[in-house]
């Protein structure tokens, strides 16, 4: 099974750094001809992990993403949310017939707030069947320095998520599969939200003992999102257990690692940055940011008590002092 990649940023590098490690050839889309050029004579992305080496005989870069599909038998996603429509407007209708798809983005698609798999259904007549997720707390940067990480596979029929996940499993990458195709892709989302919020917290020079209190309330918060979700969304049976890697592990790892640029980006807001100048300056996208809209506008149907998220909504978008947010939260915490 013949994977392509699609996407040229710090997560596409790892796992393409991944997939190459373990000998398999890859196709990978990369926007940029110069990053292109450059790949092919340096053998590394000029941009994003650039201490990682590929074997050229192993990758066949291409700027058409047409090509790229057509020869792959799984694609990876592995672009910004932001991005995707733009990115799969490129192809036509059919193209990915008979085709596996492996989401890497932890995002929802702004605008119309849509899942992954909703759009790709929508747009490209994906079934459920043929779509999987890859979620965990795993960061690139850790990735290129072959930390042991852990990676949950997801779809609804255990066996072909198990042979996509054998595909990535090696020395420094365990890997975890189950069925819960839809709660995976919401507590990625979440998480991302909950970390921004967690960075806000640090610029605002609240401490340790605040930030596990408000990690323990972002728990709930999410449990409880899913679940109420889940009530009509989520397929019966599928196993939710919130306390493994997919979930809490997540969610941990981006509230407090350093590598979390949606906890960078938020400790800018808490510092007074304004979301333009945050955005200047961590040059990378924060899933983060478009997610707390599309979660704020998917709550008003699903009806969950949200306050963290909500919170964090309010600063970013409707320009809330961050102090005046976070005392009010203050009040709720358990």
């Amino acid at each position: 099974m013949k994977a392509g990649i699609i996407g040229s940023g710090s997560w596409a590098t790892a796992l393409a750094k991944i997939l190459t490690d373990n000998g398999e050839q890859i196709m990978w889309w990369i926007r940029n001809e110069d990053t292109i050029r450059y790949m092919q004579q340096r053998h590394h992305n000029k941009h994003y992990l650039t201490s990682v080496y590929f074997d050229t005989n192993l990758v066949q870069l291409s700027s058409n993403l047409e090509e790229v599909v057509a020869a792959s038998d799984l694609l990876v996603l592995a672009v910004p949310s932001a991005f995707l429509e733009e990115v799969m407007l490129l192809l036509p209708p059919g193209a990915l017939n008979g085709k596996k798809v492996v989401n890497a983005i932890k995002g929802l698609v702004p605008g119309n707030n849509l899942l992954i798999n909703e759009y790709l259904f929508n747009m490209f007549d994906l079934p459920l069947e043929r779509y999987f997720t890859i979620t965990g707390p795993c960061h690139a940067e850790e990735v290129a320095n072959e930390k042991l990480s852990y990676l949950t596979f997801s779809g609804l029929q255990e066996e072909p998520a198990q042979e996509i996940a054998n595909m990535f499993g090696n020395s420094y990458l365990q890997t975890i599969v189950n069925r819960d195709v839809i709660g995976v892709q919401l507590a990625a989302v979440l998480k991302n939200i909950y970390a921004l919020g967690a960075g806000i917290a640090h610029g605002l020079e609240y401490g340790d003992n605040f930030l596990s209190v408000y990690i323990t309330n972002c728990f709930r918060e999410m449990q409880q999102f899913l679940e109420t979700y889940g009530q009509e969304h989520i397929e019966a049976g599928t196993e939710h257990n919130y306390n493994a890697s997919a979930y809490l592990g997540d969610l941990l790892v981006t509230c407090y690692s350093l590598h979390s640029r949606n906890r960078t980006f938020g400790n800018m807001i808490g510092k007074g940055y304004s979301v333009k100048a945050a955005q200047l300056e961590l040059s990378m996208i924060a899933e983060g940011y478009y997610a707390s809209k599309c979660l704020f506008e998917m709550n008003r149907e699903v009806g969950a008590y949200m306050p963290v998220a909500q919170a964090v909504y309010t600063i970013l978008w409707e320009q809330l002092n961050s102090r005046e947010a976070f005392l009010a939260l203050e009040k709720g915490f358990l």
